[in-house]
């Protein structure tokens, strides 16, 4: 496990302020049109998001943020518009090409939705029993790793839901998305519920395995914290569509009432300034870390 929380302190990296955009979206939605009842959620929507990126989605309460994350993995069909995913159509992919593209996605649901009858480790099992064909004690290996990249305890793999406290109950949710390796993962509220010291470290955490693993993130968020710490860019869904995508400090300047309102005020300014010093914070922890590992491991006596 040293060398799972070597290459994860070494990941902390600082914020990028521009996507690759000269590579091929990992999400691209196109004229997506959504309704609940008789209620039109989504008119017309539009967003892109690059890989590697960590794209925050805010809105207001009711907005459809929740659905939005329905209709990208396909549980809430849209009447119209596009859904692509790593160049992939979803309206028109088969259902073995759906099948494939799901294990290229790891979700974490608001409340974390975890089986409550199974364990940590059984828990985070589920996906590669589904799609893969490895023997019991290899999952069961391979599921403790992920639970170690989580940053849980080992004991906390024998424990059930109910045994675990918010915060870890979260990072079990976490574990289980990365089962399969993904290269998105979608995030509903992951910090939702939480206080803000272990809501924090879950931060910390999110930006340590992207920039490690290298995936890209959709960050489903309403908190402003959260929000300036993690995200490269934010998308604002308001008016029925995205009405802004760019950064948190690009958007305080944004002259949409709803956008000004939510990224431009004291709560959010000290937001921001926060989450300065918390990515200075994170950085040199882990070059810290870094010095700590390579000093360590230049004065280890060789065995003879």
């Amino acid at each position: 496990m040293d060398d799972i929380s070597q290459r994860l302190d070494a990941g902390m990296s600082p914020r990028r302020d521009t996507p690759k955009t000269t590579s091929a979206p990992a999400i691209e939605l196109r004229g997506l049109c959504t309704r609940f009842g008789s209620e039109i959620l989504h008119d017309h929507l539009d967003l892109v998001i690059y890989p590697e990126e960590i794209v925050g989605l805010v809105g207001a309460s009711g907005s459809g943020k929740s659905i939005l994350l329905r209709t990208l993995l396909g549980l809430t069909p849209p009447e119209a518009g596009e859904i692509r995913i790593f160049g992939t159509d979803i309206a028109t992919a088969s259902e073995e090409t759906k099948r494939a593209l799901s294990a290229d996605w790891g979700v974490v649901f608001q409340e974390g939705a975890l089986f409550s009858s199974l364990t940590v480790r059984e828990n985070v099992a589920v996906a590669l029993r589904q799609h893969t064909t490895l023997p019991d004690s290899l999952l069961d290996e391979i599921a403790d790793l992920k639970v170690a990249l989580a940053e849980l305890p080992p004991e906390a793999t024998i424990q059930y839901p109910a045994e675990l406290s918010g915060g870890m109950r979260k990072r079990a949710a976490l574990a289980r998305a990365l089962a399969l390796d993904p290269k998105l993962l979608l995030l509903d509220e992951p910090t939702a519920g939480l206080d803000p010291v272990v809501a924090a470290k879950l931060d910390e955490l999110i930006l340590r395995l992207q920039s490690t693993l290298g995936i890209t993130i959709l960050f489903i968020t309403h908190d402003l914290d959260s929000m300036h710490r993690v995200c490269d860019r934010v998308a604002v869904l308001a008016d029925k569509h995205v009405v802004a995508v760019d950064t948190p400090a690009a958007l305080a300047r944004s002259r949409h009432p709803w956008v000004n309102a939510y990224f431009h005020g004291p709560r959010a300014e000290a937001a921001a300034q926060a989450a300065v010093r918390f990515r200075r914070q994170c950085a040199s922890r882990a070059a810290a870390s870094q010095l700590h590992h390579a000093y360590h491991g230049a004065t280890k006596v060789p065995a003879r």
